[in-house]
């Protein structure tokens, strides 16, 4: 900001100078190049006067050779020529003659009169160095009042733009770490334009009252935790008890009211989760995807073994995302477990990261429940199966909470899922698997010092051996 400020200045202080100081020195030198060739032209007819006495009178007095003298030792060169066109008197050396002209004199002429008309001409020519040494100092004067006035603007430029800009920096990474968790950030703003501070003011208190939003809402999940599980176990225990010694038809409608209980306690689990994701406070840290990937499928194996489903992760080493601690293996435990929830036996899910947004025009991309955001440089985890899938409609309102595509499920998953990416800055986008099924692709930023190399990279988001075989 600072360098666009001194830079706009400093474009418009030369704009203004160049509008003002070319035209001047124009004129200016114009106007002494008329002054130098009347005053020659004048000093001719003065010559011209003297020499009529000689011409017209035939008196031979001393007043012309000392005129000639006196601009002779001037630098000036003199010829009087007579009405024949011979010269009659004149300095020594080369004389200038009528209708002559020299690129480094002014050649001027005048007519010597009398009562019957013109007698003959007096040539003048007048070295024009000393004009030439007041344009080229007049020139420079200019430029050196523009140059320093350019210098001038240039400080006072960088002055009022550090004076704008430090405000609004220190305002800026206030934001930042606010927006990283550190709660009691406040901006500390003591100069600077007035609605800046105003600004800093207005931060400040946006910034308790999310704050105190935060902790209570942190306190509240607290409270909601212990009093509605303690209620659930003890019930659960209760009905246990009771089915122990409960007849055959009693037995069956308590294992009723124990699955109930048992989506009752999941729900819960479930808006304590979404809760804990809309209200991060961690910073972000560098994440091993690779490793994250395959711990947690190692961690889902046995139980899609168990049922004939295969678990394939295809991942690109070295792969780093910035991501706040414990939330990818969140991410992963819900696309997976609802994977695992879609398949009946024998299907298949695929996980796969890399870096780099995959190709434009990939068939079904491009739902997304937070909006699209532009990102240059990301890391894209996708994990795909080739279970019953969603429509259009279901992937729409697929990030809705409570909006669930199977009986039974809470509907968090997705929104879980949701939360936790857009609250580290990355996308979420739901699309059909080729061959059918679905495709959940996440992408989360890449650490600022990968990002300039993973530029150009783009490697595609899975195998392709592993999607064909979908």
């Amino acid at each position: 900001m600072a360098t666009r400020i001194v830079a706009a200045v400093l474009v418009l202080i030369t704009a203004l100078l160049a509008i003002l100081a070319v035209p001047l020195g124009m004129l200016t030198a114009s106007q002494d190049r008329a002054d130098f060739r009347d005053q020659t032209a004048a000093t001719a007819g003065s010559v011209a006067n003297v020499a009529e006495e000689r011409l017209g009178d035939g008196v031979h007095g001393p007043a012309l050779d000392r005129s000639i003298a006196e601009l002779a030792a001037a630098g000036d060169r003199v010829a009087v020529y007579n009405a024949a066109g011979r010269v009659v008197a004149g300095t020594a050396g080369p004389r200038p003659a009528p209708g002559t002209s020299d690129p480094d004199r002014l050649v001027v002429s005048a007519p010597i009169l009398d009562d019957s008309g013109a007698i003959g001409r007096v040539v003048l020519s007048r070295p024009t160095e000393s004009l030439e040494h007041r344009v080229t100092m007049l020139w420079a004067l200019i430029a050196g009042v523009t140059a320093g006035g350019l210098i001038i603007s240039a400080f006072v430029a960088a002055g009022l733009a550090r004076w704008a800009s430090r405000p609004l920096t220190a305002l800026a990474r206030a934001a930042a770490r606010l927006g990283d968790g550190a709660l009691d950030t406040r901006a500390r703003v003591e100069s600077g334009p007035p609605e800046v501070r105003r600004l800093a003011t207005a931060f400040n208190t946006m910034a308790g009252r999310l704050q105190a939003l935060v902790h209570g809402h942190q306190s509240m999940m607290a409270e909601v935790s212990h009093q509605v599980r303690t209620p659930l176990a003890a019930l659960r225990l209760r009905l246990d008890l009771l089915a122990q010694d409960a007849d055959e038809a009693t037995a069956a409608e308590l294992a009723g009211a124990q699955e109930e209980i048992a989506r009752l306690a999941r729900l819960v689990n479930g808006l304590l989760a979404v809760a804990r994701a809309e209200n991060v406070t961690a910073a972000p840290a560098d994440i091993d995807v690779p490793a994250v990937v395959a711990d947690r499928a190692a961690a889902w194996r046995p139980a899609a073994e168990e049922r004939g489903i295969s678990l394939t992760v295809d991942c690109r080493l070295g792969l780093i995302a910035r991501v706040r601690d414990g939330h990818l293996e969140q991410i992963l435990d819900n696309l997976l477990a609802n994977a695992l929830d879609a398949l009946s036996d024998g299907g298949t899910i695929a996980v796969g990261a890399s870096a780099g947004r995959p190709g434009a025009g990939r068939p079904g991309a491009g739902r997304t429940a937070s909006g699209p955001v532009v990102m240059a440089d990301v890391a894209t985890i996708a994990v795909a199966d080739n279970g019953r899938g969603m429509g259009h409609q279901q992937q729409g309102t697929a990030f809705r909470r409570f909006a669930s595509g199977s009986p039974g499920g809470t509907g968090l998953g997705l929104a879980i899922v949701d939360r936790l990416a857009t609250a580290n800055g990355g996308t979420v986008a739901l699309s059909d698997t080729p061959g059918g099924g679905l495709t959940v692709t996440i992408e989360l930023p890449l650490p600022p010092e990968q990002r300039s190399s993973r530029r150009t990279s783009a490697p595609p988001m899975l195998a392709a051996a592993e999607i064909n075989r979908f």
